[in-house]
C-alpha cells in the first residue's frame, strides 16, 4: 500500500529519464511539475498574507480595545476576517505543502538506490539470474541496485539494475556529500561545492523577499533575521541527503527565484497594489503597537496577551469576591 504511494513519482522519474537519458535533468524536472502544481497555492497564499498585513491597523485597534476579553477579542476578529474574506491559515499551505513532497523524493531515490541485504539479497539474486540482459555474476556482497517503485521493463531500471552508482553531471546521486567527505577532500569537494550553491541560492531567494516584504507587525527585527537565514540552515543539512535530493532541491530553488520575480512585479508594481497597501497598513501598525507599549515583536506580543490574560483573571476573581460579600 505505502509503496504503491511511490510509485507515481517513481515512474514519471523514469518517464523522464527516458527522454534525456540522465538522471541529474530527470530529476530537475520533477521539480518543475511540483513548482507548477504548488505555484497557484502559492500565489494564492501570498494574497492572503498581504490581505491579513492589510488588515494590520484594524487588528492592533481589536487587540487594544479588547486586552482583556479574549473570548470577545476572537469574536471581533473573526467578524473581521469573515468580512473581509480573509484566512489567517491560507499563508501557511505552502509551508505544509513541502513537508509530503520531502518525504516521497527522499523514500523515491532511496528505492531506486536500493540495495538488498540480509534476507532480501536472495530474492535479488533470483531476479538477477532471470533477467537475460544481464548475467548472475558473484555473490550477495556484489549485487548492486535493485530499483524499487518502477517497473522492471523501463530504461532507468534497466541503466540501474546493478549498477553501485548513479551518475549524473560527474557526480554519484547516490551518494551524500558526508560520504564522499569520509573518503577524502578530494572526492568529496565537488559535493561540498554543491551545498554551498544551495545555500546560496537560498539565500538570494530570501533577500527577494525581505527587499519587498513589509516589516512585520508581528516580529522583530532579530526574528525576521532568523527567517532570513534558516533556509540556508537547512541548505547546509543536505550535507547529509543524498546528491540527488540537493540537485532537485537546486532546481527548485532556481524555480522559486523566478517565482519570487513574478511575485514582485504582480503584487507590488505600483503604489496602490496590494503589497504596498499591506506595507503601508503593517508600518501603521506597528506604530500603534508602540504607541500602545510593548514594542511591536511577537514575544511583545505574547506578553501583553499574557498580561491581558491575568488582568482577566484579576477581574472575574473581584467579581466572585465581591458576590461572596454580598
Amino acid at each position: 500500500m505505502i509503496a504503491g504511494f511511490f510509485e507515481v513519482p517513481a515512474s514519471l522519474l523514469a518517464w523522464f529519464y527516458g527522454l534525456t537519458g540522465s538522471y541529474g535533468v530527470a530529476i530537475a524536472l520533477i521539480a518543475v511539475v511540483v513548482m507548477a502544481l504548488i505555484t497557484p497555492l502559492t500565489l494564492k497564499s501570498t494574497k492572503g498574507m498581504l490581505e491579513m498585513q492589510r488588515l494590520g491597523p484594524e487588528m492592533r485597534r481589536l487587540q487594544s480595545e479588547h486586552r482583556g476579553d479574549r473570548q470577545k477579542l476572537n469574536e471581533e476578529m473573526m467578524k473581521l476576517y469573515q468580512e473581509h474574506k480573509v484566512n489567517p491559515m491560507s499563508s501557511c499551505l505552502p509551508l505544509l505543502a513541502q513537508m509530503p513532497v520531502f518525504i516521497v523524493m527522499f523514500r523515491v531515490l532511496h528505492g531506486l538506490t536500493y540495495k538488498p541485504i540480509g534476507e532480501a539479497a536472495p530474492l535479488a539474486q533470483g531476479i538477477l539470474a532471470a533477467t537475460e540482459s544481464v548475467t548472475l555474476q558473484g555473490t550477495q556482497a556484489q549485487l548492486g541496485f535493485v530499483p524499487r517503485y518502477i517497473g522492471h521493463d523501463t530504461e532507468m531500471f534497466t541503466s540501474l539494475f546493478q549498477k553501485t552508482q548513479m551518475k549524473s553531471f560527474g557526480l554519484d546521486l547516490a551518494r551524500s556529500p558526508a560520504e564522499a567527505l569520509g573518503d577524502g577532500l578530494g572526492q568529496g569537494i565537488v559535493y561540498a561545492v554543491l551545498v554551498v550553491a544551495l545555500a546560496g541560492l537560498y539565500f538570494l531567494q530570501q533577500r527577494m523577499v525581505a527587499a519587498r516584504a513589509a516589516i512585520s507587525p508581528t516580529m522583530s527585527p532579530t526574528q525576521q533575521k532568523l527567517m532570513q537565514y534558516l533556509p540556508v540552515v537547512f541548505a547546509i543539512f543536505q550535507v547529509f541527503f543524498l546528491a540527488g535530493l540537493i540537485v532537485y532541491y537546486m532546481a527548485q530553488a532556481v524555480l522559486r527565484i523566478a517565482q519570487q520575480a513574478y511575485v514582485t512585479r504582480r503584487f507590488y508594481g505600483h503604489d496602490e497594489s496590494l503589497g504596498r497597501q499591506a506595507q503601508r497598513a503593517s508600518e501603521t501598525a506597528r506604530e500603534l503597537a508602540k504607541e500602545q507599549g510593548g514594542g511591536g515583536g511577537m514575544f511583545a506580543q505574547a506578553r501583553r496577551d499574557l498580561g491581558g490574560a491575568k488582568q482577566d483573571r484579576a477581574t472575574k476573581q473581584d467579581r466572585a469576591k465581591g458576590n461572596g460579600t454580598a
